[in-house]
């Protein structure tokens, strides 16, 4: 039987969001994913205060744990941190695809932040055949929809997926995710 496929889960920031708030986003995914996947969601350093370097760190401790083909996926400034990670830096494995999930957009545009500013030229410099998928819910709150179609322009060779009715919790739904995921 071969062995189950990586999915590493990048928590958004803010306090109690861990437990109270992405939990129900992995428990979604788990399930749509079924036993061919090991979703692994490790708790982000001072999770109510996201920084780049505590996290990028993290992010790159937690890929060494996996196995190479594994999936990366995002969220809200999770997402953020993570792609500006693997622009930055050359991950210790091979990536399967790369998910971003209500991904707030900082730079030109977006929100303001010199700490982990994207560069406009984002796609180019994230792993090579590496897909990207960009999951936003049309009604989210928290980071404009807007901001999906910023990573579209940074990120041309991203599948966008505009969900309707969704929030930035997807609605604590990721069977859309999961079968992006699946599809691979």
């Amino acid at each position: 039987m071969p062995s189950a496929v990586d999915v590493l889960f990048v928590q958004g920031g803010g306090a109690g969001v861990h437990d109270d708030w992405d939990a129900a986003l992995v428990d979604s995914l788990r399930k749509a994913l079924g036993a061919s996947y090991q979703v692994h969601y490790p708790r982000m350093p001072h999770e109510d205060d996201p920084a780049y370097a505590p996290w990028s760190a993290a992010i790159a401790q937690d890929l060494a744990a996996l196995g190479d083909d594994a999936v990366v996926v995002g969220h809200s400034v999770g997402a953020t941190i993570l792609v500006n990670y693997l622009a930055e830096c050359e991950p210790p494995v091979r990536l399967r695809a790369i998910v971003l999930i209500a991904a707030p957009f900082v730079g030109v545009g977006g929100w303001p932040g010199e700490e982990f500013e994207l560069p406009p030229d984002l796609g180019s410099r994230l792993p090579a055949g590496a897909p990207v998928h960009l999951f936003h819910g049309s009604d989210d709150q928290t980071a404009p929809p807007a901001h999906c179609d910023l990573y579209a322009r940074a990120v041309p060779q991203a599948h966008t997926h505009l969900l309707p009715a969704r929030d930035h919790q997807l609605n604590d739904d990721l069977g859309d995710v999961a079968q992006a995921i699946m599809r691979l």
